[in-house]
């Protein structure tokens, strides 16, 4: 790349659906884009819904992109041609089946974010994927967030973040189960625009807050 800053790449990765990946992204997309940044969301997911949610959007930003499995090994290319479009930031929300054809993603990723329900069944499906990280030497790429929580009180959350935080690196806040998240998805929007002030857009912000601190400055190429 030039010497111009390249876009700062946050990617959304677990091997499980059901897990509001595709939700997770799609919100953090339009705060951070809300937040100035100039963002696009790459869906490299062949189910495709975050590129149909950007198709029920009527606004420009963020612009969504499909990232085919075949562009996987190109994406620092596509990085660079970012960058010369003024882009900012690229949210890739990768594929949930399998993790394997994923490492040329998030080896450019300066973030893997991994959104883990607090169940044991979403532990143990998000181990294969912190375990590539760490073998690539990228686990200080790793973000776990605790997504779709049940409403305090529960016990359960607190268990699950401590038992999290011991494999890496745990993001603020967890993220609550809340109907807002569905029904901004449905409408092809992100939380922070369907609710503003609801609980589920404080916290979406606080997280891209959180996140925008944890990946810091811009890179030069």
């Amino acid at each position: 790349m030039s010497a111009a800053f390249r876009p700062r790449v946050v990617a959304v990765a677990v091997q499980k659906g059901g897990t509001g990946k595709t939700t997770l992204a799609t919100s953090l997309a339009v705060a951070a884009t809300q937040a100035g940044e100039r963002v696009t969301a790459f869906d490299a997911d062949p189910q495709g819904s975050l590129a149909a949610w950007g198709t029920l959007r009527a606004e420009a930003e963020p612009v969504v992109d499909r990232l085919r499995p075949w562009e996987f090994a190109q994406f620092s290319a596509i990085l660079e041609q970012q960058a010369e479009e003024g882009r900012t930031l690229a949210i890739v929300d990768t594929p949930g089946a399998s993790i394997g054809g994923i490492a040329a993603l998030l080896r450019l990723a300066d973030l893997v974010v991994i959104p883990i329900r607090p169940s044991r069944l979403d532990l143990m499906a998000a181990l294969p994927t912190i375990e590539l990280l760490v073998a690539q030497g990228l686990a200080e790429r790793l973000a776990l967030v605790l997504n779709q929580c049940p409403p305090p009180p529960s016990p359960r959350t607190g268990l699950y973040a401590k038992q999290l935080a011991g494999l890496g690196m745990m993001a603020e806040p967890a993220i609550l189960q809340r109907v807002d998240h569905q029904d901004a998805i449905a409408l092809g929007r992100g939380v922070t625009e369907h609710a503003p002030l609801g609980f589920a857009a404080a916290e979406i912000r606080a997280l891209w807050t959180w996140i925008d601190r944890r990946i810091g400055p811009p890179a030069r190429g």
